[in-house]
């Protein structure tokens, strides 16, 4: 996917905060840090962006086209992501969620994810993130 279809499909999932920019996602996939997941593979309709930095993975972003959720689509991305950041040496992983995102938070829940924080006014003033963490163990 181009910056511009990241862009375009991640203002397509959020509106607060605001969506990000070509230029930010070009400005991440420059990383060797970073990478990308989408599915399905050909067309996507979702895609994660992830990060590794020594031993630790941060979920940057999730995004699944409106008429593309509930499919498992948010599901197998965090999966992959988890078992892509530990072939990068990772033996952990965190990201920040609304804590209002029922949905995105039940998805996180589900797979293990661990409230571990909160970021208050993280989302602008009275939004605030959770933050939440994984374990990511060799033999998961």
């Amino acid at each position: 996917m181009t910056p511009e279809a990241l862009a375009a499909l991640h203002a397509r999932c959020f509106t607060a905060p605001r969506p990000w920019s070509a230029r930010e996602f070009a400005q991440l996939l420059e990383s060797p840090r970073c990478f990308l997941l989408t599915r399905p593979p050909d067309t996507p309709l979702g895609f994660l962006l992830g990060r590794v930095i020594a031993d630790e993975a941060e979920l940057l972003t999730l995004a699944v086209a409106p008429e593309a959720r509930r499919a498992g689509l948010g599901r197998d991305l965090t999966r992959e992501f988890a078992a892509t950041s530990r072939a990068r040496g990772a033996t952990g992983a965190f990201l920040e969620v609304a804590a209002d995102n029922r949905a995105a938070r039940a998805l996180y829940a589900g797979l293990g994810w661990r409230e571990a924080g909160r970021r208050r006014g993280y989302y602008g003033p009275g939004r605030d993130a959770l933050v939440l963490s994984l374990a990511l163990a060799a033999d998961q």
